[in-house]
């Protein structure tokens, strides 16, 4: 069974690090083009980063140059390290992983920044 675990959320306070994981249980992990999305209560889920098969990347405004993308093929494994935390980017957040018009979700992961 296909799977997309995210860990590494957490509470944490403002101007504070945290660094998300995402471990795929995909045959050919490295194909695949994946991304971190997130969701607030009361809002639309939101693309944040995204990194192709390629290894280009892509950021959404609002974390450009906090917030960095990568991932490791050997490990099947996708990251967000998030710096610089701000209180607006307390949500959800999910992994997402897409190949065509297969499109795959994690279960997400609790980001919570406060003092």
């Amino acid at each position: 069974q296909v799977q997309l675990v995210e860990s590494g959320g957490g509470l944490v306070q403002p101007g504070g690090s945290l660094r998300l994981s995402c471990a795929a249980s995909i045959s050919i992990f490295s194909i695949y083009n994946m991304g971190w999305y997130r969701q607030a209560p009361g809002k639309q889920r939101e693309l944040v980063a995204a990194i192709t098969s390629g290894g280009r990347f892509n950021s959404a405004d609002s974390v450009k140059g906090r917030f960095t993308i990568s991932r490791d093929n050997a490990k099947n494994t996708v990251y967000l390290q998030m710096n610089s935390l701000k209180p607006e980017d307390t949500a959800v957040y999910y992994c997402n992983a897409a190949l065509g018009l297969t499109i795959l979700w994690g279960q997400g992961t609790q980001v919570t920044v406060a003092s």
